[in-house]
């Protein structure tokens, strides 16, 4: 199992361990609507996530990152494996159970807008954890509410306005307040950025960086942009059609990365120096459907370096170097 570094201090005991990882939905059809088909949107995915540390996922769209953060907080029931949030197996919780560790585990969702009910103001939605989990009166609620809000660079008066009103980086720190009013442990930023313009992400970034300081928390990033996870993250894992394919410290995956979809995805950061060049490498054909995945390792009908036995046998996915992963038959 790999192992996790914090860079603001020492290392520490696993938070969440994810073994054997599955989630295929089913495709139905016909007359009765029998199952017909599954997709493989998370396919025997391995990790270990350690207190107070960030853990980043990229991928390129439909490799399954999403499906995976919301199957380990059980938004989805997985269909196998083991996800164990500080030793406790929540894969297989019941619903009295998992309630009381909801207030643990929160997420934070790709498009703020969406996720808040225009309707309600929001301070309102941002106490509704509160008033669900029983904690508080409704003044210490209320007084809960307007000091996260300040925390996440807001006034406490914004709690009587509506989401409408609000600007998508606003929204975003609305979004990060509900999750943080309940004091989680783990969070899951679900592309928190992606929907925002260059100058405030930078802002947001920042903000989850104090945050994480201040109350200790830890995150799994989820993103395709690798410039954003490379200045947020302490470790880096890179997915592939419902596969782990490398896991590392964000320093060792950008000056070393060993898979060739990690070195494909690299080439594409653009270098902020135009005396620099990089060569780029263009990766042929679509991304096979998770409906029916090749054969073997799922990336060879588009690596450049396949062989032969990567179209036939599925490679491990190993410890080649120390705390460096990675699912490729060409690394030796």
């Amino acid at each position: 199992m790999a192992q996790g570094m914090n860079r603001h201090s020492e290392p520490e005991e696993g938070l969440l361990e994810v073994n054997n990882l599955v989630k295929y939905f089913p495709v139905r059809g016909g007359l009765l609507q029998r199952v017909q088909a599954w997709v493989r949107a998370v396919d025997d995915v391995s990790f270990s996530v350690r207190q107070g540390e960030t853990l980043g996922l990229v991928g390129e769209s439909g490799c399954g990152k999403t499906t995976l953060g919301r199957t380990i907080l059980r938004l989805t029931d997985p269909t196998g494996g083991q996800v164990l949030f500080e030793g406790t197996d929540i894969a297989h919780m019941r619903a009295g159970e998992l309630k009381k560790l909801r207030r643990h585990m929160q997420i934070i969702f790709q498009d703020p807008f969406s996720s808040l009910d225009p309707r309600v103001p929001i301070g309102k939605s941002i106490g509704e954890g509160l008033v669900i989990h029983g904690i508080g009166n409704k003044k210490e609620r209320r007084e809960r509410v307007c000091e996260v809000l300040e925390r996440v660079g807001l006034y406490p008066d914004h709690a009587r306005r509506y989401p409408h009103e609000f600007s998508g980086g606003q929204c975003q720190r609305v979004g990060i307040a509900r999750a943080l009013v309940l004091r989680p442990k783990f969070i899951v930023c679900d592309e928190p950025v992606s929907a925002l313009d260059v100058s405030i992400q930078s802002q947001v970034l920042n903000l989850l960086r104090k945050l994480q300081e201040e109350f200790g928390l830890t995150y799994l990033f989820i993103a395709h942009n690798l410039s954003v996870v490379e200045h947020i993250s302490d470790r880096v894992a890179v997915m592939y059609l419902g596969k782990m394919v490398e896991l590392t410290g964000r320093e060792d995956l950008y000056r070393n990365p060993l898979h060739p979809y990690t070195l494909a995805l690299m080439s594409a950061i653009p270098i902020p120096d135009p005396t620099i060049t990089r060569e780029r490498i263009i990766l042929t054909g679509d991304v096979p459907s998770p409906l029916k995945p090749p054969s073997g390792c799922r990336f060879h009908p588009r690596c450049p370096m396949a062989i032969d036995l990567c179209k036939e046998v599925e490679p491990e996915f190993r410890e080649a170097y120390p705390d460096h992963w990675v699912a490729c038959h060409r690394v030796s």
